[in-house]
Parts: structure tokens; sequence; C-alpha cells
């Protein structure tokens, strides 16, 4: 299913060559199809009747010479947002309420000719970034739904990851604006603190809380930027805009953390699609600059340990005190901590704050943009389950620190894992650095193809792992029928990275070579077949590997990672360094 375009759907109903009505029974089709794969995006739409009535409306204004930027255009609201007509929950049935009025930004995306198609799911009162935590269902991962959609705004990035709806509003205190887009493959827009109204919006850290949006790419984030932003006198934290820079020249100054300050948890797709990122921003004109982000990762750490879980607290605490069993678990543990903050750790925390934040200006000294993973690495919605303190936290890695600090950031997508899902980088700069950092959003997407975006799971991917063999088990070797017995596939003839040297162990039958890996500048790289297996078929072939020779991991010659068959030290016992004859063929056809 394609993603919609807000700038091209925009644009045809604004000349007259397709109406409001026609894009919003597409988009109404849509939902409809998509409904059988993840009805949980959901927590309440508009009849369809109320829809085409809406998008009626807007051909009309159209008709009538009205100029509307969103003209028809179909988008989502996340369900801590009011629309005027619809229940508002934040993912809480306890705490629903029905709003008579739509909150600002909203009232300016209708104004601008935008067509609402319903409300979207989300980590109960927005306090989590894997979307698992609501009584709604859990929306996963549209490449693979076995993985988490991200959180706290996951309705909202499945509906525009799906192709439904051309953008989506989301939130964003700790990353729920950022996190869903890295998995999805989406620009994640959130932009600085009060410059988008709050007005209608659930509060969950009221001093802290942005309104963000979801697009399937930066050009289309700023279209709905420039019709939602703006001044709003009704809502105390509004900001008028201040002076900052329309875009970065042909060459500017790139933060990039020290190596001993990035963590992808094992993830190393992770790490290369990082690194491939750094690249593309280098081609756009970056100079690297190393710099310490030791007082962002500090300063993160206040947002679950510091006063401002008693703002999470004080914005639930009549339901806290009255139906706490109305509360999703999870939440419940972490909100009510909030209870037992005292007014001077709420200061302390203050004072620490402050203390970080003179410590970042360094950073914006030295360079004008940090490039960060958007999360370290993803999970299954099964390990969240299992475990869903430890691991969300891992995912706010690099995203808790932003609005603490009062920060600007775009998301953008960075690759693809093998599993299908993304992984995206963040774009960060300070206060009212918005202007640039969309534009330097799209000169990124622009510098060379982006990742081809993987189909959508609906029918439930199969899992699987893409196995490295190096010997007996080559295809028309002696050992090759375990891999055909247990329905393997082909993936790549290639090598290995230049780390390895091959030794033909002694006395084996068949014959089995030993790969070991002795770093740069002392192995080769190898010949070797990578074949794909279903989860089930790699275990049973790897119960079956014999000492000395195990599964473990090997490095190919384009830097990807896959597993594969590695050796003990013992296997060398005995062994001859075969390593001149490039691989296994070569040895064998020399003993011939």
């Amino acid at each position: 299913m394609d993603r919609l375009s807000v700038a091209a759907i925009a644009a045809e109903v604004r000349a007259g060559r397709r109406s409001a009505q026609d894009v919003a029974r597409d988009s109404l089709a849509r939902i409809a199809a998509f409904d059988a794969v993840q009805p949980q995006a959901w927590i309440d739409r508009p009849r369809a009747e109320d829809v085409l009535a809406a998008a009626r409306a807007v051909d009309a204004r159209i008709a009538a010479g009205e100029d509307l930027p969103l003209a028809g255009v179909p988008f989502a609201v996340k369900d801590n947002i009011d629309v005027a007509g619809l229940p508002t929950t934040a993912g809480c049935p306890a705490f629903a309420y029905r709003p008579e009025t739509d909150a600002t930004v909203v009232a300016r995306l209708l104004a601008a000719g935008a067509v609402m198609m319903g409300k979207t799911n989300l980590d109960q009162f927005a306090t989590g970034l894997v979307g698992t935590r609501t009584p709604y269902g859990s929306p996963a991962c549209v490449f693979n739904r076995d993985y988490v959609s991200g959180g706290s705004s996951s309705g909202s990035a499945v509906a525009v990851g799906a192709g439904l709806v051309t953008f989506a509003l989301g939130t964003d205190t700790a990353g729920s604006g950022r996190v869903p887009a890295a998995f999805n493959g989406l620009v994640g827009w959130k932009p600085t603190k009060g410059r988008w109204s709050t007005s209608g919006l659930v509060p969950a850290c009221r001093s802290l809380d942005c309104i963000t949006v979801f697009t399937a790419d930066a050009a289309d984030a700023a279209l709905v930027d420039a019709v939602a932003s703006g001044f709003d006198s009704a809502d105390p934290y509004s900001r008028r805009e201040q002076a900052g820079r329309a875009r970065f020249g042909e060459t500017w100054r790139l933060a990039v953390p020290r190596l001993d300050q990035l963590q992808f948890f094992g993830d190393e797709a992770a790490a290369r699609f990082y690194d491939d990122a750094i690249a593309r921003l280098a081609a756009a004109g970056a100079t690297l600059v190393e710099v310490d982000i030791a007082p962002l990762l500090e300063a993160a750490q206040l947002l679950y340990a510091g006063p401002w879980v008693a703002e999470r607290a004080a914005a639930i605490e009549d339901l806290l005190r009255t139906k706490p069993g109305a509360v999703h678990p999870v939440v419940r543990a972490i909100v009510q901590g909030g209870f037992a903050v005292s007014g001077v750790e709420t200061f302390k925390g203050i004072y620490a704050l402050q203390a970080y934040a003179r410590a970042a200006e360094a950073i914006w000294e030295a360079a004008d943009v940090l490039v960060l993973p958007t999360a370290p690495t993803i999970y299954r919605i099964a390990e969240l389950l299992a475990e869903p303190y430890a691991l969300n936290a891992n995912l706010g890695l690099y995203t808790n620190f932003v609005n603490l600090l009062d920060m600007s950031a775009v998301a953008v997508p960075a690759g693809y894992r093998d599993n299908g899902t993304g992984f995206g980088v963040t774009l960060v700069g300070p206060a009212f650095a918005d202007a640039a950092l969309l534009d330097l959003a799209r000169r990124y997407e622009e510098i060379r193809a982006m990742p081809a975006t993987p189909d959508l799971d609906t029918d439930g991917k199969p899992q699987t792992v893409k196995l490295s063999v190096v010997g007996a088990h080559l295809a028309g070797m002696p050992l090759h029928w375990q891999l055909t017995s247990r329905e393997a596939r082909l993936v790549s003839r290639t090598r290995t990275a230049p780390a390895y040297r091959l030794y033909a162990m002694a006395e084996t039958t068949p014959p089995k070579p030993a790969l070991i890996h002795v770093g740069e500048g002392e192995g080769a790289a190898i010949e070797v077949e990578v074949y794909e297996l279903g989860m089930a078929a790699f275990g049973s072939f790897t119960a079956e590997v014999p000492a000395p020779l195990a599964i473990g991991t090997v490095t190919l010659e384009d830097g990807t990672t896959v597993k594969g068959f590695v050796a003990e030290p013992r296997a060398l016992d005995g062994a001859r360094d075969v390593t001149a004859f490039g691989g296994w063929r070569g040895y064998i056809a020399s003993l011939g």
C-alpha cells in the first residue's frame, strides 16, 4: 500500500483535479482494509457519512475561491488531543470525556482544509515509548507485527506508516513523537516547546509536552508545521516565535557523540545505519565535531527519577486517588511514584536541570546540529510485555533529554533491518532552530536515494535468521542437505570481512574447516554462502552443530553481520592454515 502525500493531495484538490470527497473515500477504504490487519491502531472514528460531509464542505470552500493549504488532506489525531464531538480517552476509558471544542492545533488544520479521519491509540496518558501500555490492544510495527510500533504515539505512526492517512498528530514529552517514526520509517517532527499550541491536549508533563506530527517525508512535515505553528494566548506555555536560522549553509558543523557514549544494546544493524546516516550528512556539507553528551544523558535521568514524575501524577491526580485500578498497571506503577516527591526534591531537580542545560550549551557553541540514533534498538511486543520497564528505558536513551533541555528535533529514516523494522536518526537543534532543521531533513533525504520501504506486514511475517556457511554446508558439499532439508533459501554468495583465517581441521569426516576471527590486517576475506532459515529450522540446525564448531556472529565484506560457523580454540589442534586458497572450495579443489 503506497503512502499518501500531503503536498500532492493538497495540490490536486486545490487545482480541481481531484475532489476532497474522492480523497476521503480512498482514505476510508484504506482504513477499512487495514482493519483486518491492525484495528487496534484506532480508538474512535467519526461515521463515514460525517467524514464525507466534511470533505464536501472543503470542496465547497475551494469552489468559492478559498485558498486552503491542506485542502482535502486526510489526517488522524492521537487520542489525548481534543476533537470536538469525539471522546478523548488518553488511552483510559475511565478518564474519557467529550470535548465541545477542537484543540487549537486541530482547529488550525481543519481551517486549512484538512479532513479528520479518526482518533488513534497510544500508551496510556502518553507514558511509554512502546505502544503496549493500552487497554485497546497493542499497535505493532507496520513492517513486522511481532515488534512494537513505538509509543506513546503508536496508532498515529501506524496510520501514516500503513498509508491510511497523509499525516497524524502525535505528542512528545520523552520521545513519543520520534521513536514510533523510526520504527515505521517516517519523519517525526517535534517542534520547539510552545511553538505549537498545546491547548486541548491532555497533559503528561504540562511544562514539557509538545504536539508533533508524523509524515512520509520532511517536505510534508514542513507544510503541516506552517499551518499548525503559531502563538496561542489561551495556552500559558505557548511561546512567540523567536528569530532562528532558516537553513544551514553549504558547510555546517555536525555534532556526534564520543564513541564510548554510543550504545546500541547489541543491535549491529542499528550501529551500521547510524554510521551510514553520518556519511549522508557529511555529503550534505557537514563538518563532524565530536562532543561530550554526558550532560544530556544525565539530564535524561531526571525525567523518571525526579520532579517530572510528580508532574505526571499531578496531571491525573484525581483518577489515581479515586480509581487507581482504572490506570494501566505499568503506568500506575510509574506515575504513583510522583506522590512521594517532596518540594525540596523538586527544587533540587530544577537546579540540577539548570546545571545540565548550561553544560549542554557547549554543544551549540561547537556545532549547529547534533545527530543521534532515534532509538538504539527495537524489541518484540512479547519482550516488552515480559520486561516493561528496563526495555522501555533503553528506547528513550537518546530522546528523554530533548524537551527537558528545550531543544527542537526531527527524526528521519536511516535504514531497515533484515526483519523489516525501521531505524532512524534524529537531528537535534537548540530552541527555535525549527526551520533550519526541517530544511536539513529535506536535504538529508535528497542527498541520495533513501532506503527502500519494506512491504507492509499484512499476513504475519515469518521470523527468519541469516546463516553464513563456509565449508561442508556449501552448495554441492557433503552436508549441504542439512540446509535443503530445512528449506533454507540462498541469499548470497559473498565473502567475509578481511579479518578471518581458515583452517582445515584434523581428522574430521567429512572434512570441515574452522573459521577464526583474527582482526583487520591479520586475516583475509573468505568465501561464504549466506542462507535464510526459519527460526525453528535455525534452532534445529544449531542443535546439530558438533564441537569444536559453534554458531556465532560473522562479519561480511559489506560490514553486515549474520550468524555463522565459528570455532573453539581446540579446533586448531593439528589443523592446517588454508587461508591462502580464499575459501573451502579452493582448498578442496587443490586436494583433487
